[in-house]
């Protein structure tokens, strides 16, 4: 490794330190290599296939196409071919505002923990299982879930990550089809559709609950999640 990856690896090393309150030996970029799911279609391939999947959803979601809560559909961002894809639940009022997923305070705090893994927006693929924001936020519900995740499900299809990361309850829940509370779910790898699948917390719960363990658990999750998409 040469001094620039050298100085960076040490810069990881504190911003994480400081973000996760742990001690920890950061993931060097040749130990992650490059971005990019299961062999299949070229990433110029998939990224038209996503594109058609948003211009059908926005078209006729049986739940977007319906409700006026929101001003824009937020789809979802990133590498079309990521190896590794985060799923959250619904966007926020800053997701709506910018039809961008995660760019509100949990977004900032999630750009955090990518920048501690080695990895940056770009080189992951993030979208919520609701493509539009609900009145106050409010959780989404089961029905809301079941009529617009079956896009995300393609959108799955489509990006053949090699590791999804769920980001909270509801996210979790209705990937692994579970009403297991959170606690119990984060931290045990699952499967969706032959996906492994590591739940953690929400960057949103952490931002109400930033204690040292929180993080410490994070982090955890996060560790395992690039140990699986780069074994030693």
């Amino acid at each position: 490794m040469d001094e620039a990856r050298v100085l960076r690896a040490a810069k990881q090393q504190l911003e994480t330190a400081k973000l996760m309150g742990v001690d920890f030996t950061p993931i060097s970029e040749a130990a992650l290599g490059a971005s990019g799911g299961s062999p299949g279609r070229a990433k110029q391939e998939k990224a038209k296939a996503l594109a058609e999947l948003r211009t059908e959803h926005d078209a006729t979601c049986p739940h977007c196409t319906v409700v006026t809560g929101h001003t824009q559909t937020v789809f979802g961002e990133g590498a079309p071919d990521a190896a590794l894809m985060f799923i959250g639940e619904a966007p926020g009022a800053e997701e709506d505002r910018t039809g961008k997923p995660f760019v509100g305070r949990s977004g900032q705090l999630l750009e955090q923990m990518l920048k501690a893994m080695g990895l940056s927006r770009e080189e992951v693929y993030i979208a919520n299982v609701l493509k539009s924001r609900p009145p106050n936020n409010a959780t989404p519900t089961s029905d809301e879930m079941a009529k617009c995740a079956p896009f995300l499900s393609r959108q799955v299809a489509i990006i053949e990550p090699a590791v999804i990361v769920t980001l909270g309850k509801p996210a979790a829940q209705w990937i692994l089809g579970s009403r297991e509370a959170m606690g119990k779910l984060r931290g045990v790898w699952h499967e969706y559709e032959g996906v492994p699948v590591m739940p953690t917390f929400h960057p949103a719960y952490l931002l109400r609950a930033y204690t040292p363990e929180n993080r410490r658990l994070v982090w955890s999750d996060l560790q395992q999640a690039m140990k699986r998409l780069r074994p030693a």
